[in-house]
């Protein structure tokens, strides 16, 4: 058999998928199967920065591009000598694809009058369970929709709501107040969560699961690039599905500093005395779950 390049990988005989690596011509495993797809050609471009054939401008909140994001991206004196029109600003910060001048999923996700028409993954289900187990009844229950940062603040708001204080005597001169689970591990697991989840190959939901004793925060796609299902969560391990769509997200502060959020919040559970934190990964999905202290 011989692999040819394509731009539609991986390539299919009889049902199996097929890589090429040197010179030998072998089955590709599950997780290269996963990667390949996510890697198809389009101008080398990866999938955030593609366009979208259901998109069209109209479906951008041009408004709210020009009053609240734009001045957050671009320095104020470049914005006062840019004589450009308002869809090649939208295709310098990827937002639109040239030439065709259809919005990328960046655009839809960032700006998009309605993100779920276009990508319907792109939302947060978040429940609250009365116990430890999925059969346990719910306390209550949230659907998130709309941009992404309108999602990541009502979200977080969401995960504020939920937290407990914990209070300690036994041992202690005075009470010590401390919460069940820091705030700020929670934030930098689920922002993650949202930032590299596959909205290719999914319309599956970012999934928020707050139960008695854990948090599980399950992100579609499993890990990608250098990142496997061996090394999720090393130190110094990252790579970016989305890079596009991390660098608009960055810029409008809801990344401080790439790479990190992982150590970040392993940090907040040992300073808080939570549990270690855990990954289990797949090449469908990664879940973090957070121990909560009691």
């Amino acid at each position: 058999m011989i692999v040819e390049p394509t731009s539609s990988p991986p390539l299919r005989y009889k049902g199996r998928g097929w890589i090429r690596v040197g010179p030998s011509t072998r089955p590709a495993t599950p997780q290269e199967e996963s990667v390949l797809t996510e890697r198809r050609w389009a101008a080398n471009l990866p999938f955030d920065a593609r366009p979208l054939a259901s998109a069209t401008i109209d479906d951008l909140d041009l408004a709210r591009f020009r009053d609240v994001v734009l001045p957050q991206l671009v320095a104020d004196d470049v914005l006062r000598e840019n004589g450009r029109p308002v869809d090649q600003q939208l295709a310098s910060l990827r937002f639109l694809a040239s030439p065709e001048f259809r919005p990328t999923p960046t655009g839809v996700l960032v700006i998009g009058r309605d993100p779920e028409e276009h990508l319907p993954g792109s939302y947060v289900q978040f429940v609250r369970f009365d116990g430890v187990q999925l059969s346990a009844p719910m306390l209550s229950q949230h659907r998130v929709s709309g941009t992404a940062p309108e999602v990541l603040l009502e979200v977080e708001e969401i995960l504020r709501s939920h937290i407990d204080t914990i209070r300690t005597f036994e041992g202690m001169p005075t009470e010590e107040r401390t919460p069940s689970v820091p705030f700020e591990a929670l934030q930098q697991l689920f922002r993650n969560a949202v930032l590299h989840r596959t909205y290719e190959s999914s319309n599956a939901p970012v999934r928020v699961s707050w139960f008695d004793d854990r948090v599980e925060i399950h992100s579609p796609g499993g890990p990608y690039g250098q990142v496997t299902v061996e090394t999720i969560g090393q130190p110094g391990l990252t790579d970016y599905r989305n890079p596009t769509l991390a660098g608009a997200l960055g810029q409008l502060g809801f990344v401080q500093r790439f790479g990190v959020g992982i150590q970040i919040a392993r940090d907040r559970l040992v300073q808080n005395g939570n549990p270690p934190l855990e990954f289990q990964a797949s090449v469908a999905a990664v879940v973090a779950i957070v121990w909560l202290k009691t």
